[in-house]
Order: C-alpha cells, then sequence, then structure tokens
C-alpha cells in the first residue's frame, strides 16, 4: 500500500522510507487541480458491464447483490479492473436507510424499487427513528473487502441519498416522473414531511460515518429529484438537510472530503455549494460553464459532466463532448465525470474512447 523510496543516510548506506500513494481523487478534494484530471463515472459498475450482469444473475434478487459482501466487494472493483478509473464507488443502493428502519424494499425487475408509502401523517408516524445498523454492516464489510484489494492510489467513495430524494421514494412507493407525491405531501403536512426528513438526516449521518470508519476515503450524496424543487422548498428540503449531515459527519470525523450532488439544481447550485460546506458538487449536463466557474468552481471541485447518452453515441460527437467538459473546467479543479449515471446500452469501447481522451489532456 505504499510507494518505496530510498533515502542516504551515510556513504554506503541505504535504508527503505515509505511515503503513503498519492490519490489524485483525493488531491482535488483537497484543493489541489491536477493537471489531467482524475476519472470515474456514476453507476460505473452496472448493466453495461457483461461481468456484472453474470453475477447479477447469479446472486438472485438486487438487494442480495448488494447485502451479500463478497458480490458487493466484487461488482465495486470490475470496473477499475476493467478501466483503472481513479476512484471505485462501493455498490448499494440510496434506498438501504428505509430498509434499515424496518421499511419495506422491494426491487421488481424492469419496474425499479417497491415501497409501502408514508403519504400520510398518520403512517408517519409509524416510521422508526433509528435504523438497525447491523442490516447495514455487508455493507461496511464490502467496503473494508474493497479497499484491501484497491491499487494505493485509488481512492474509494462511500455514498448515501440526500434526504430529500430518499423521501421522495418512501412517500409515493415508488418513483413517479416528477415525485408530485412526496412535493404534495410537503406542501400538504410540512410538520409530517420534515418528520421523514429528520429520520433520514440523523440516520444518514451514522450510516456516513460507518462507511468512513469500513475504509471510504470519501463520501457523495446523491440529490437526484433536487431539481424538481422551486427555490423556497430548495432551500428547505435539499439544502437544509445537506448541511446538517455534511456538519453532522464532520463533529466526528472533521476531515471527510464530502460531494454533492443536487441534480438539475441550475442557477441554485450556487447558494447550494455556500450553505452546505461540501468539498466538490457534480453537475449535470445542462450545467451553464460560465456560471459554473465564476460562481462555483472559484469555491470548490466541480465533478462532471458528460451527457450520458452522448458516451451511447460515440464517435467525433463524444470525442467533442469531452474536449468541451475539459476547455469548460479542467483549468480548474475537475473531476470528470459524466452528469448522471451511465447508461445500460452504453458500449465499453465508448468507454474506453473517453477514458483515452480525458487521459491524453495536457492543460
Amino acid at each position: 500500500m505504499y510507494q518505496r523510496r530510498h533515502s542516504r543516510l551515510a556513504a554506503g548506506t541505504f535504508v527503505l522510507s515509505q511515503k503513503p500513494a498519492v490519490k489524485p481523487f483525493l488531491e482535488v478534494l483537497s484543493g489541489r487541480r491536477q493537471p489531467v484530471p482524475p476519472v470515474w463515472m456514476m453507476r460505473q459498475a452496472g448493466r453495461y458491464l457483461p461481468e456484472y450482469r453474470e453475477l447479477r444473475a447469479k446472486a438472485g434478487g438486487f438487494l442480495d447483490l448488494c447485502f451479500t459482501p463478497e458480490y458487493a466487494a466484487e461488482v465495486t472493483l470490475q470496473p477499475i479492473r476493467r478501466f483503472n478509473f481513479d476512484a471505485a464507488i462501493i455498490f448499494s443502493d440510496i434506498l438501504v436507510i428505509p430498509y434499515a428502519l424496518g421499511r419495506s424494499v422491494r426491487f421488481e425487475a424492469g419496474e425499479g424499487p417497491r415501497l409501502d408509502p408514508l403519504d400520510t401523517p398518520e403512517q408517519v408516524a409509524t416510521l422508526a427513528r433509528h435504523a438497525d445498523f447491523g442490516k447495514l454492516e455487508p455493507v461496511y464489510e464490502a467496503l473494508r473487502r474493497v479497499q484491501r484489494e484497491l491499487a494505493p492510489d485509488i481512492a474509494l467513495i462511500g455514498f448515501c441519498g440526500a434526504p430529500w430524494t430518499v423521501a421522495t421514494y418512501m412517500v409515493a412507493g415508488q418513483g413517479t416522473p416528477d415525485q408530485a407525491p412526496a412535493r404534495m405531501m410537503a406542501y400538504r403536512h410540512p410538520e409530517a414531511f420534515a418528520e421523514i426528513i429528520d429520520v433520514l438526516v440523523e440516520n444518514s449521518i451514522q450510516y456516513l460515518l460507518g462507511q468512513l470508519k469500513a475504509g471510504a476515503d470519501c463520501l457523495q450524496i446523491f440529490d437526484t429529484w433536487a431539481g424538481v424543487l422551486p427555490p423556497r422548498e430548495f432551500q428547505r428540503w435539499s439544502i437544509e438537510p445537506v448541511q446538517r449531515i455534511v456538519a453532522g459527519v464532520r463533529a466526528q470525523a472533521p476531515d471527510a472530503k464530502i460531494i454533492g450532488f443536487p441534480r438539475g439544481a441550475g442557477a441554485l447550485l450556487p447558494a447550494y455549494v455556500e450553505a452546505t460546506g461540501v468539498n466538490a458538487v457534480s453537475i449535470d449536463w445542462a450545467a451553464e460553464p460560465s456560471m459554473i466557474r465564476e460562481r462555483v468552481q472559484n469555491r470548490v471541485a466541480v465533478q462532471g459532466n458528460l451527457d450520458p447518452l452522448v458516451l451511447i453515441a460515440g464517435g467525433a460527437a463524444l470525442d467533442r463532448a469531452v474536449d468541451d467538459v475539459l476547455a469548460n473546467y479542467a483549468q480548474g479543479r475537475l473531476i470528470f465525470n459524466l452528469g448522471h449515471g451511465i447508461q445500460p446500452e452504453t458500449p465499453i469501447a465508448h468507454v474506453e474512447q473517453m477514458i483515452k481522451r480525458v487521459r491524453e489532456y495536457k492543460g
């Protein structure tokens, strides 16, 4: 786990001293721009890889894959072996917190997650306040396994879903086109909705601290549905809960490096960055470059923001899109990534094309 260097003590006498390997991904999060931006992809462990599909079939259900440490660790490492990304992200799901809170969580083939809806104040009253973290021990064990296997210059990312996004699934019992059930509940029953958020904040803090203890080098908070909120609600339901999570984690792990991803936040991104205290923000492919450079990247690192569809298209269009991301952001602190998760139909050759072009960057 270390790079070795020789140091001379006296004539003819050499000893080995040890210096921890540099992880370019963590360097960016620590405020140090890298000449070649580190690169990874959201959902890089997934259905576009044949080795993933093979293991997924062997595991049976999706949660069986997440909660079998041997399988989850293997899936996490698959894209690292194939592409040598600068970071691995533990294979899990944002809905493991509701699961640990005793809610029924099922994944139906081709339909996504299904939960028992919490769409009235009476149902919210049945929500447990404290998660059974023993149920999440398999995630921690998978992190320990992956950290043992990773090369010393590759970072390991732990994560959770942001309270707003997780709550949208808990309220509706499933994903919906614009998450209207949670938005409606937040308007009609703000006190009850705030109870859900509060429970998710407190348990997410403990979950993330557990991941750091198990070997995660840094953390990402996914707020996939932040972009459906108007500004006032964005402040209350997206910014404030993430701010509380970051503060809660840092109260016990002061040096924790945390990436926020309020997808679709647009012009509200500067306020998110200022309030939450994240070290980096992940941006979607619709972000306006000059605003990001002048009001976001001047404060924190930026992660993103290639359109996942152009990664499917490939060819000259992919080269142009990669070059655009680099031209827009690589003069500052950049972690090259997609603007959202990779799509299952993405050709592996196009991923290789993207990585090659990023790593040939001379900036």
